[in-house]
């Protein structure tokens, strides 16, 4: 059982919390293969006979439809933007993340408050204020970076359809090339998490594997974390 500490002043009402579950995050960028593998651990985890709950940006019931209208109209500044999503993941940490920790749960989550960190600060806004907004979040028992190159994340972006306008980064940008917007953006980002993940401790996970490769390391690393959680033999 694990005592609830957060990065900063926490939730209110959540201080010295008991906490029986274990909170797995997995971070990258988009089309690294962060959903795929969550299914598979999920799978996994289940049928192992741990009760397993899911969550990810952009999921509340809050915040989640004034974002996707917000991305729709593009008129927000960079500020405004950060902490419509600040407010997303707080509302899903105190009404699903902590009460399933609470019951025991493993709680695995598609990217946390790292994505939120980069993101703002390559758009520019500054990185202690964002990371003073943050300070309620809980600090995850891991944080597991699928860890990639601009070489192998292009392809795959493109057979998922292509440049998506706030992945390629052109919202602050303002460049007609998407390809060109991408490239610039994604470096950004991946320079930025290179830097998040020596500040957090990141377990670095080779992502330029195969699906196979990749789940089979995840699952070494988790099984270790949730051994206390079930006898040894269940693993």
């Amino acid at each position: 059982m694990t005592l609830a500490h957060f990065y900063g002043k926490g939730l209110p009402g959540y201080e010295g919390v008991m906490l029986p579950g274990k909170l797995l995050v997995l971070e990258g960028p988009d089309g690294v293969g962060r959903s795929t593998q969550i299914a598979l651990l999920r799978e996994w985890l289940e049928a192992k006979g741990f009760a397993v709950s899911y969550s990810g940006l952009k999921r509340s019931e809050l915040a989640s439809k004034g974002i996707a209208s917000a991305k729709q109209g593009h008129t927000l500044d960079e500020r405004t933007m950060n902490l419509f999503y600040v407010a997303d993941l707080a509302d899903r940490l105190e009404r699903e993340i902590i009460p399933a920790l609470k019951a025991g749960f493993v709680v695995v989550t598609d990217r946390y408050m790292y994505s939120l960190i980069a993101r703002s600060v390559v758009r520019g806004v500054n990185a202690e204020y964002i990371r003073a907004v943050l300070g309620f979040c809980l600090i995850p028992d891991a944080v597991f970076y699928l860890k990639t190159n601009l070489d192998h994340l292009i392809p795959r972006v493109l057979r998922k359809g292509g440049f998506d306008y706030w992945e390629a980064g052109v919202d602050f940008q303002h460049k007609s090339d998407y390809y060109d917007c991408y490239c610039q953006y994604q470096s950004q980002m991946l320079a930025e998490f290179d830097r998040l993940g020596k500040e957090y401790a990141f377990r670095n996970i080779d992502a330029t594997r195969s699906i196979d490769a990749v789940f089979t390391e995840l699952k070494d690393e988790i099984g270790q974390i949730v051994l206390e959680l079930k006898p040894s033999n269940s693993i």
